[in-house]
């Protein structure tokens, strides 16, 4: 079962450099620029991104004009212009080579592409302008943690939460970083510690809900999953559960879960085998064959992996 992952904390520097009243009219880069911080805050990138164009055709000192690349490298990053975001990012550091926020929102938007090497490049410079930002070592775990590199993640993550102990989404990247290196335990301690700080926190019920049913504590994965469903019921969750409910021998409670999870997203080839699965351990041999059906039909290389529960089909055996 793979692991749910938040890989990337997008927390973006954004500067509003003066207050303009929303009925006046620009006139200077920087009445443009908040004009432009306005639109962007209500969802209107475009808007936003003509604002800050606007702006930059204006002159002004290098402070402002530099603040106006990096909002407009915001705008195009969530407009998923990654090419266009790092390339402003880039001028606004040409102009700001001592700001910490610009090379951590360039690492950032290099992450997402993904260029590992270059974003971790991007948020050691941010550290090393601003040692005590957390977000640039949680990022830069995480880059590492994608390269393969989980001790140097885990590093990463533990000087994230030293310098900000509340920090719940470095504590769920740590468990994360735990899981993959093998080391349960430890995951399970880090998807609390995310947990203490952030209740709601959907993903890290799930990730430690997989951890538990790693080893075999059904029960207590079954309760994360609970949890998780409680704030986010999706597929994935409904299917997490009832992969642990097939385990704990719950045939019913599975077939249920696989069923709501089929409901959700009715392409799921994996949760109509798996219904399959527990539909031929019950004896329903028509159900069976119909889900199994459907699930080669989505997706045709599974039928290798249950060659076992085909045969027993095939012998009427219950």
């Amino acid at each position: 079962m793979g692991t749910f992952i938040n890989w990337a904390r997008g927390l973006l520097m954004v500067v509003c450099l003066w207050g303009v009243a929303s009925a006046q009219s620009p006139r200077t880069a920087e009445e443009y620029n908040n004009r432009g911080l306005d639109r962007q805050a209500t969802g209107d990138l475009d808007g936003a991104i003509a604002d800050y164009t606007k702006a930059l055709s204006l002159k002004d000192k290098p402070i402002v004009i530099a603040t106006v690349y990096n909002n407009r490298a915001n705008a195009r990053l969530n407009k998923n212009d990654l090419d266009g975001a790092i390339a402003d990012y880039g001028k606004a550091i040409e102009l700001q080579p001592h700001d910490f926020e610009n090379y951590y929102n360039r690492g950032v938007a290099l992450m997402a592409k993904p260029e590992y090497d270059a974003a971790i490049a991007d948020f050691s410079k941010s550290i090393e302008i601003f040692p005590k930002f957390a977000p640039a070592y949680d990022n830069r775990g995480t880059a590492k943690r994608m390269k393969g590199d989980l001790e140097g993640a885990i590093l990463d993550y533990r000087k994230a939460v030293e310098i900000q102990p509340k920090f719940s989404q470095a504590y769920y990247n740590l468990g994360a970083a735990n899981q993959a290196k093998g080391d349960t335990k430890a995951a399970i301690a880090d998807y609390s510690a995310a947990l203490e700080q952030s209740p709601k926190f959907a993903d890290a019920y799930v990730n430690r809900g997989q951890a538990r049913q790693s080893v075999n504590d059904f029960e207590g994965a079954i309760g994360d999953y609970d949890q998780a469903i409680a704030l986010k019921p999706d597929a994935g969750v409904y299917y997490a559960r009832a992969t642990a409910r097939q385990a704990n021998k719950d045939l019913v409670g599975a077939v249920a879960d696989y069923s709501k999870a089929i409901e959700l997203n009715p392409t799921m080839a994996s949760a109509y085998a798996n219904r399959a699965v527990v539909e031929t351990l019950q004896g329903k041999k028509l159900e069976a064959t119909r889900d199994f059906d459907t699930a080669f039909k989505l997706e045709p290389g599974l039928r290798k992996n249950f060659e076992k529960f085909l045969e027993r089909l095939k012998s009427r055996t219950p």
